[in-house]
């Protein structure tokens, strides 16, 4: 009523109330052009086209696109395809194929894939190879490492099936030939199998080769099953005690029968049936370099973390089940916003390390994770940590609380071990001088790293600059700056590194608490963006969209608050909330709008639901303007 009568004349106006109660969001940055808008809504239709024109249009969106994965798989199954038809050719020529026909083609064919794949599924877990290739070396530019995990479930995929081809032709196949073959058809293979003719399928089951390659089979497919979406996220009921099969833990321990199924595919790699000489049993040269390297990979975390203790200072528990964990930083410890770090409470479980985002930004002298509680070891976690909390005193956030104090007495913290950092996609958002940043409720975390650090990098840059005008009046030489000047700034944050002009930052959560975990960080950057560099949107799906009339009271007590006091009702923060779900559309307009010929990077991390509309979106309208949006995900 305030703001809509400024006169002080004791009554406002029917209109002025519809003005309000009807308004739409309010989107900072306004001043688009109407016939600009018309024109990219009308160059974003879809014209009609022949069916060859936009089949031919189409792919080539997808290869320009996606040419990192493109060349990837193309080489890959080309090497399957040349190794498959290599050994089917020399199986094909072998005196075994009179007997057995094209089905010991086949085996051996997927067998020689199976020794490609078994090799190559451990190098998208070398994490620490990744990080430092994508960090030291160019190949990130043509390599997609942001799809290692992809690439790691597509090998499994074409193990599985490799599996199937050769065990399928040995068991109903080549074994029952073997034992229908009448005498002078067995004497072509006596080299192979032996003198004496077998009468009994069970004599080839048995065998060395026959065990090691069932017990394989079984352990794979009790890895495969257990690692699936609806075991892993614990979607399958089961009654007791067959409900320890599902969730995280049942896949972290059952993905560790890899150590006993490589031993067996050595031994069976050594025991071949058609294989003598030792230079043509090929299954421990395939494995010797990517078992060493994981191995080291494996040594390395186990050395590293060891020496690299954290200590705890400070814990908080929030709404929405998350928890927030302050550490000291290592010694060394150098890392870049949107990378994680893996984590260990030997209160919890000595042996599972998870990985969480590091929400604090590089040059912050501390660093922080926010965990939700999604599974067992979190779930646990949390119960640890809130045993030596308290409710947290006037003015302090959160549920329950912890402080290190000096020269107090300070609570006893569970012992944490960190292990990282490792490299992630959102790390890259230095490349990109607009970016567009999106999370899906505690997929926040990564975004929330980077925002700290533009505004830190920005602060940084300015003040280099300060100190440089500052230094023209003096005789011209090179600019030192001193260690505590170049501690602050970072490691990455030199003016030359950091392309950065504009950031939109948009949170999605369903629960209004969640707005709690980040109250802080949101007021900081805004009270510290003062060039509006940064443009944050809180969204909160569990309220009815703008415009509607089931949220009009909220929507008008907010705006007056809001103009008022400069607080949003919503979040408690100096960032409007807006309500339920972004118009992707929308903004991915607006930012081509007020970003014409630029290059802007869009970082998701959350839920898998978003994610095929933000990519479609990102394709369709660097297509279709000027504006190129590069899209990236975080493996959630």
């Amino acid at each position: 009523m305030e703001e809509l009568d400024p006169s002080n004349l004791g009554y406002i106006m029917i209109e002025n109330l519809e003005t309000l109660l009807l308004q739409g969001a309010v989107q900072p940055g306004g001043g688009e052009s109407r016939n600009l808008s018309k024109m990219l809504s009308e160059k974003l239709r879809r014209t009609e086209e022949h069916v060859l024109q936009r089949l031919y249009s189409d792919g080539r969106y997808f290869v320009a696109d996606n040419w990192q994965r493109v060349w990837v798989m193309a080489v890959w199954m080309g090497a399957m395809a040349g190794l498959f038809a290599y050994k089917y050719v020399e199986y094909r020529n072998k005196n075994g194929f009179a007997v057995m026909g094209h089905c010991v083609c086949a085996a051996k064919g997927a067998a020689e894939t199976l020794k490609l794949n078994m090799a190559l599924i451990l190098l998208p877990m070398c994490r620490n190879t990744i990080t430092w290739l994508r960090n030291r070396t160019k190949l990130g530019a043509v390599v997609a490492f942001d799809d290692n995990i992809n690439f790691h479930k597509v090998i499994a995929m074409a193990i599985g099936i490799g599996v199937g081809v050769h065990a399928i032709s040995h068991l109903t196949c080549d074994f029952p030939r073997l034992l229908r073959a009448r005498p002078e058809e067995y004497e072509k293979v006596v080299q192979y199998f032996g003198r004496d003719q077998p009468s009994s399928y069970w004599h080839y089951v048995k065998g060395c080769e026959g065990v090691t390659g069932i017990v394989m089979v079984i352990l794979m497919a009790i890895a495969f099953t257990l690692a699936s979406p609806m075991f892993r996220r614990n979607k399958v009921h089961l009654p007791k005690p067959l409900d320890k099969l599902a969730g995280f833990n049942a896949f972290w321990y059952s993905h560790h029968l890899f150590i006993i199924v490589y031993a067996l595919l050595i031994v069976h790699g050594i025991k071949l049936y058609m294989t003598h000489e030792w230079y043509k049993k090929t299954t421990w040269m395939y494995l010797a370099i990517p078992i060493t390297i994981y191995a080291a990979e494996r040594l390395i975390r186990a050395f590293r973390s060891s020496i690299k203790a954290v200590k705890i200072l400070k814990v908080a528990v929030y709404p929405g089940n998350v928890l927030s964990l302050h550490m000291s930083k290592p010694q060394g410890f150098n890392y870049k916003s949107g990378q994680y770090i893996f984590v260990n409470c030997a209160a919890v479980s000595p042996f599972e390390w998870h990985p969480f985002s590091i929400t604090s930004a590089p040059m912050e002298d501390y660093l922080s994770v926010h965990i939700r509680t999604l599974g067992d070891w979190t779930r646990q976690l949390k119960t640890v940590f809130s045993e030596v909390c308290q409710p947290p005193p006037t003015g302090k956030s959160g549920l329950l609380r912890a402080d290190i104090l000096q020269g107090e007495n300070n609570p006893n913290f569970p012992k944490v071990l960190i292990d990282g950092p490792y490299g992630a996609p959102t790390q890259d958002y230095k490349d990109y001088d607009v970016v567009l940043l999106v999370g899906l409720g505690i997929g926040a975390t990564p975004m929330i790293s980077v925002v700290k650090d533009i505004v830190n990098n920005i602060k940084a840059m300015e003040e280099e600059e300060n100190a440089m005008e500052e230094g023209e009046g003096s005789e011209p030489g090179p600019m030192l700056f001193s260690p505590m000047h170049k501690r602050k700034m970072g490691p990455g944050s030199e003016k030359h590194d950091f392309k950065t002009t504009r950031a939109y930052f948009y949170w999605v959560t369903r629960e209004q608490g969640s707005f709690e975990w980040f109250k802080g960080v949101m007021n900081e950057v805004a009270e510290m963006d003062c060039k509006g560099v940064i443009e944050m949107h809180n969204y909160c799906t569990s309220v009815y969209e703008e415009g509607d009339a089931r949220s009009a009271l909220i929507a008008m007590l907010q705006s007056i608050n809001h103009a008022k006091n400069g607080v949003d009702i919503v979040s408690g923060t100096r960032v409007k909330s807006h309500f339920a779900k972004p118009n992707w559309r929308t903004v991915y307009k607006r930012i081509a709008l007020n970003h014409p010929n630029s290059r802007v990077g869009v970082f998701y991390c959350g839920a898998p639901p978003p994610v095929a509309e933000l990519r479609n979106l990102a394709c369709d309208f660097s297509h279709k303007t000027s504006t190129k949006f590069e899209f990236h995900k975080e493996n959630f």
